[in-house]
């Protein structure tokens, strides 16, 4: 069969995709090859036009689209209800070409303009078949794809079918925390202890408490009495010639200590870093059961120590969020249960989220802890008399004061080059030397061959990218020990 078809130009007469078709121009179109496409709006109009006059036309489905020959080489498709058909055209000659011909609906070009305008120049196609949305192309980073995703979605579900290219390496934050603390406290003390050997042929002592009274021994037979001091404190007095004596404790102390940690820590954008100074202490934890109580170990840590996460913005800043904590053993408010102390804990934290720029820094303050102590103590009666009565009174009065400081400050930095000389510790003696001339290590890159720091790709699936390695599970205690403790038996019951 003879033919010459030069080619089909498809146009719309209202804004629709059009494409140049290349026809078979050696014969028919050969048996079993690929339908071509063909794109109709509903409520739109095309027109095609051939070069050689058309001799028939078949619609497979004339709910989807109508077909209407307006002039021997001209055809008319209208668009009726969304879906896809098949079109077969018949030209002179013998030459019939088939189409895949697809009715979407106005909805689709208004999400295919939105994608255009909020992803430009990034290659994205959105396509509509058999109720769902094909969502293909490659997008330059995350927030794009998640933005076709959300476009796409107004169509109803989406295949999600995007690549995304391969990202830069993230950003990391080196933290720099200072936590420094002032200690104070405060103390006075005043006691007066009286003791006789036999003055007015009287033997005894007072005692007020708040110092170590002397111990008077009473005499034997022909001997004198005694008295042992073991603590004379700063003040002791003693006639021999009345056998009266006394000690006078009378002291004012002050305080002051300071607690510093300079940790600095380093974290990939987010993603959570942490810091411990202090250490870990047993506590048991006792459970009660039919066969008994038995008794589990948690580990509970306290010390200096600090959690945060940053996450560097578009706007090139750092979002801080910061857990600095400080904790010591209070050994004045532990439990005692079953023979086992269980230990207190005084804490002082703080958990926050800012904004800074790079090496901007913040402080925390106001992290006080303030107590006063007053002890006071007298001898009833003789206590109350007037100006004598003070030596039968012992005060004591102590104040302590703590403040916290915690001073942070981020940086966006990036690994050391390689050849560059790293930072070493300042040793005030020189370390042992090496025992090998040269340390054992792993091979390097001119052993086992440079490693590529990027995956040899350009673009990823999505689905990839979301992939999370998974998290190790967290252990609040570890138990060490299981010990069966037997409750004391129940009493008889009275006859």
């Amino acid at each position: 069969m003879l033919c010459a078809l030069g080619g089909i130009l498809l146009c719309a007469s209202m804004p629709v995709q059009g494409q140049l078709l290349a026809s078979n121009n050696q014969g028919q179109q050969p048996s079993g090859s690929a339908a071509r496409d063909l794109f109709v709006t509903v409520g739109k109009s095309l027109v095609i036009e051939s070069p050689v006059n058309v001799q028939r036309i078949s619609v497979g489905d004339s709910a989807k689209a109508e077909v209407t020959a307006v002039s021997p080489r001209e055809l008319l498709i209208n668009g009726k209800a969304e879906g896809a058909t098949s079109l077969i055209v018949w030209q002179q000659g013998g030459n019939r070409l088939v189409f895949d011909l697809r009715v979407q609906s106005d909805k689709l070009e208004t999400v295919r303009h939105e994608m255009k305008r909020e992803l430009p120049g990034q290659d994205v196609s959105v396509s509509f078949a058999d109720g769902a949305v094909y969502l293909h192309g490659t997008v330059k980073d995350m927030n794009s794809a998640e933005r076709a995703l959300s476009i796409a979605g107004s169509l109803g579900k989406v295949v999600n079918l995007i690549r995304v290219s391969v990202p830069a390496i993230e950003d990391q934050v080196l933290l720099q925390v200072k936590f420094m603390e002032v200690d104070r406290s405060v103390s006075q003390s005043l006691s007066v202890n009286m003791f006789s050997l036999g003055a007015l042929n009287t033997l005894g002592q007072t005692a007020v408490g708040q110092s170590t009274a002397p111990v008077v021994t009473l005499p034997g037979a022909g001997a004198p009495a005694t008295a042992s001091i073991s603590n004379p404190l700063n003040i002791f007095l003693f006639r021999p010639d009345l056998n009266l004596g006394a000690t006078i404790q009378a002291l004012a102390s002050r305080n002051q200590g300071q607690i510093l940690a300079e940790p600095n820590l380093l974290a990939l954008s987010g993603k959570e870093a942490s810091f411990l100074a202090g250490g870990e202490i047993p506590i048991p934890i006792i459970t009660n059961s039919l066969g008994g109580a038995s008794v589990s170990v948690l580990y509970k840590e306290f010390g200096v120590k600090l959690r945060f996460t940053p996450v560097v913005t578009a706007r090139n800043t750092i979002r801080l969020k910061v857990a600095p904590e400080y904790s010591e053993i209070d050994k004045s408010n532990e439990v005692t249960y079953s023979g086992l102390q269980i230990p207190a804990f005084s804490t002082r934290k703080v958990e926050t989220e800012i904004e800074l720029q790079n090496l901007q820094s913040f402080g925390i303050a106001g992290l006080l802890s303030t107590t006063t102590e007053n002890d006071f103590s007298k001898i009833p009666g003789i206590g109350d008399i007037p100006i004598i009565g003070k030596l039968f009174q012992s005060r004591n009065k102590t104040k302590n004061k703590q403040e916290l400081l915690v001073l942070v400050t981020p940086e966006i930095v990036r690994p050391i080059p390689a050849g560059q000389t790293t930072p070493n510790l300042d040793m005030p003696d020189p370390f042992l030397k090496p025992g090998a001339k040269v340390p054992p290590r792993t091979p390097g890159v001119d052993k086992t061959g440079t490693v590529p720091m990027t995956s040899g790709v350009e673009s990823i699936p999505y689905e990839q990218l979301l992939e999370k390695p998974n998290a190790p599970p967290t252990t609040q205690g570890v138990q060490l020990l299981t010990i069966p403790m037997t409750s004391p038996a129940p009493a008889p019951a009275n006859p």
